[in-house]
């Protein structure tokens, strides 16, 4: 069987998003997102926070995008899936290993003061109809044979 992963996150960056090159010319950008959580404690009944630190990649396009927007403290969301790599230590022998989310999809969140609106979004340059803000339809642009009247609708 073959299996699935996927991985969707929202958080903030915990520090600026690096963009490499590789060998091949690819262009990889690196960040980290860290992701809050509140608890109540079983021992004490109170609520406690934790923090996560997910390590992420994007590729191509989408890594150019999140390198030239965002800056640390920037919330983001960001779904992919999960890959861990496996590598011997140079200097001890041991194996060592770091699981990441390749990013997929992503979207800007609002509250970053950086002016731009409550969202943007890549999917890879599919645009879907949750993507599509109702403040940006406006009847008067349409024309009036094409108006629609809203005691039609059967909702």
């Amino acid at each position: 069987m073959r299996g699935f992963s996927k991985a969707i996150l929202a958080g903030n960056l915990s520090r600026d998003p690096e963009l490499r090159a590789t060998s091949t010319g690819s262009q990889a950008c690196s960040f980290t997102v860290a992701v809050n959580r509140a608890y109540k404690s079983l021992s004490t009944g109170e609520m406690q926070d934790s923090v996560s630190f997910i390590d992420c990649t994007a590729w191509g396009k989408p890594g150019e995008t999140i390198h030239q927007y965002m800056k640390k403290g920037s919330p983001i969301l960001v779904s992919g899936r999960i890959e861990q790599h496996v590598w011997d230590d140079k200097t001890t022998g041991q194996k060592r290993s770091k699981t990441e989310v390749v990013v997929d999809d992503f979207n800007f969140l609002a509250g970053n003061g950086n002016g731009m609106g409550s969202s943007s979004s890549y999917g890879g340059g599919k645009k879907k109809s949750a993507d599509v803000v109702a403040d940006e339809i406006v009847a008067d642009d349409m024309p009036d044979d094409d108006q629609i009247d809203l005691d039609e609708i059967p909702f």
